[in-house]
């Protein structure tokens, strides 16, 4: 069964049909919105300041959600998948977004809608990714806008894990 924990008198909120893979944590002050899903080993830690997570979110094996103690929280919006193994801490990702494997998202950047941030990239803190483009790199730099056909993966992948869950309820 999934940790979840009540840390400095925070304790997650989960919207409807969420699922919790068996070793995934959520801690603290954590508000998830409807059909979100949290995989195994992934970690949601809401302990120095608060993680605000839209509906249709998916967040892969691994991954990590934290922010910086009393000055980055972290807000992630509707149909967004963080791939396996990557880090978002302290900063906005907004809708419709995909966070490549390995990839790390760091404090104070903000993440436009509609893009997607490659695996393995760092994006590092302040960096303002523009909506609807792909960020590659260390550090992380705009190689192209998004056309169709990543609009569709990016769409496609966040249907897919509400899917997915449904073969562990």
């Amino acid at each position: 069964m999934a940790i979840i924990k009540s840390v400095r008198g925070y304790t997650p909120i989960f919207g409807k049909d969420c699922f919790l893979a068996d070793t995934a944590v959520v801690v603290g002050e954590v508000r998830m919105g409807d059909n979100c899903t949290i995989w195994f080993n992934a970690i949601v830690r809401g302990d120095v300041h608060s993680i605000m997570i839209g509906d249709n979110t998916n967040i892969q094996d691994g991954a990590i959600i934290h922010c910086t103690y009393q000055k980055a929280k972290t807000v992630i919006g509707n149909n967004v998948s963080i791939a396996h193994n990557a880090i978002v801490h302290g900063c906005t990702v907004e809708d419709n977004v995909l966070i490549g494997m390995g990839a790390i998202v760091m404090d104070d950047a903000i993440v436009g809608r509609e893009s997607v941030i490659a695996a393995g990239a760092v994006v590092l803190p302040g960096t303002h990714v523009e909506p609807g483009s792909i960020y590659a790199g260390t550090p992380a730099r705009r190689i192209k806008d998004i056309g169709p056909e990543m609009k569709e993966v990016i769409a496609r992948t966040a249907r897919n894990y509400p899917m997915y869950a449904t073969w562990y309820k």
